[in-house]
């Protein structure tokens, strides 16, 4: 006796821990979906990205060659050449045909904040694009809650069904007994026997349908889900949510003030070192390349601050722009607020609605109950027909299965209210 109840113990402890509870599942078809890989992804980019950025601030070198052939060139009056041609020297003067190979090396010295600016843009479109793909993730959840209480509802569906086919049976050996003692016609018998064969078809088309809402799920959580865990179910509601929509413009809302921040920075006078060399002809002599028109190395070192006035033309435009894009999502932000109060005084309504129904629900299945045993009981006696006793069997099942239908909707609310809540 103790060996077989330790047996039953540890089975049911077995089932209870293999069994999957809701947020179970739901961290697993989050994890499974193939867009939580997008997020190594944008990691990988953002970094890239700020990378790139902060090497603006690395000198930049730039290398060129050129050739041209010019329509005049610099060159002495002829006096002047008159008076070196008397003194004995040639002086050829320049070459139409000129060459460079140079190299350009600028270091910035003060940017007017554009590449920090840059960064903080960088990482709020990082913010944005992950808050984007966070809201398709809570979209696996809602489908993880119809498919979770779905399989609920079938297996107490299957359940009752298996109830009600016991039940059908044992009344059914009744009326084979009386049969034979001949109380009761042959007719009633088969009645009886068609009602169990009907539940037995409904028994297996609701199996086969729960085998196929399990496969679903096992799908969609990337895991082989044979078991729920309906005890875990909570009516605990907390109000510390917040959905992933409204982070979605939260992002957006700090991404336009950084571009605004950005914007301000196109104004800004810009202070950089320089340095070019180049070999070629000319050069920056010109009196010796008049002579000798022989290639020659020069270089020239400073420092320069650059002011793009032209960006004035359109900052107050763009900055108007900024205004009304963040005016639209405080607008989305409104509507989704509107909409989203709606949807919980629904879920709301309809918790305290089945609430309502499951304390009556109690009280008409022990009434049915108590009906159709009284029912067995002048079945026994021969008082009554079997068509009576069908009825009381199928207002018995029927009143358990709307119990059953009712506790698992509005556990199906509560968990709805969560998601729209944001937990």
């Amino acid at each position: 006796m103790n060996k077989t109840l330790l047996v039953v113990i540890i089975t049911i402890l077995a089932v209870h821990i293999n069994a999957q509870t809701i947020e179970e599942c739901q961290r697993l078809a989050v994890e499974n979906y193939p867009l939580i890989r997008q997020y190594s992804l944008l990691d990988k980019t953002s970094e890239l990205t700020l990378s790139k950025i902060k090497r603006g601030w690395l000198p930049q070198v730039n290398f060129s060659a050129q050739a041209s052939y010019q329509s005049d060139v610099t060159a002495f009056p002829e006096a002047i050449q008159s008076v070196y041609q008397q003194l004995g020297i040639d002086m050829q003067g320049l070459r139409k045909d000129q060459y460079r190979i140079a190299l350009d090396v600028n270091q910035v010295l003060y940017d007017g904040g554009v590449m920090k600016r840059s960064k903080e843009v960088a990482k709020a479109e990082y913010d944005v694009e992950k808050s984007t793909d966070n809201v398709s993730l809570y979209a696996i959840k809602q489908r993880v809650n119809e498919l979770y209480f779905s399989i609920l509802l079938t297996e107490e569906q299957i359940i009752l069904e298996e109830d009600l086919s016991e039940t059908l049976l044992t009344n059914e050996r009744k009326l084979e007994s009386m049969v034979r003692n001949g109380t009761a016609s042959q007719s009633d018998l088969d009645n009886i026997r068609v009602e169990r064969l009907t539940t037995m078809q409904r028994l297996n088309a609701d199996r086969s349908a729960l085998n196929t809402l399990y496969s679903i799920i096992s799908v969609l959580c990337g895991s082989n889900i044979k078991q729920l865990d309906k005890s875990s179910l909570s009516t605990m509601i907390n109000n510390d949510g917040l959905r992933p929509e409204l982070k979605a413009i939260d992002a957006q809302l700090r991404l336009l003030e950084t571009k605004r921040k950005l914007a301000g920075t196109e104004i800004t006078p810009r202070i950089s070192l320089f340095a070019t060399g180049f070999y070629g002809y000319p050069g920056y002599n010109l009196f010796e390349d008049m002579m000798s028109r022989k290639w020659s190395l020069n270089g020239i070192v400073g420092a320069r601050l650059t002011w793009n006035i032209g960006a004035l033309y359109n900052r107050k435009l763009e900055l108007n722009l900024i205004d009304l894009q963040k005016q639209k999502a405080e607008n989305n932000r409104a509507i989704f607020m509107f909409n989203n109060d709606i949807e919980q005084t629904r879920h709301n309504e309809s918790i305290e609605r089945y609430k309502a129904m499951i304390s009556s629900d109690d009280e008409i299945i022990e009434l049915r109950s108590s009906i159709r045993k009284a029912t067995e009981s002048k079945l026994d006696n021969g008082v009554i027909d079997i068509t009576d006793l069908l009825r009381e069997i199928s207002n018995e099942t029927a009143a358990r299965q709307q119990r059953a239908t009712h506790q698992i909707l509005m556990f199906k609310e509560i968990y709805d209210l969560k998601l729209t809540k944001g937990e």
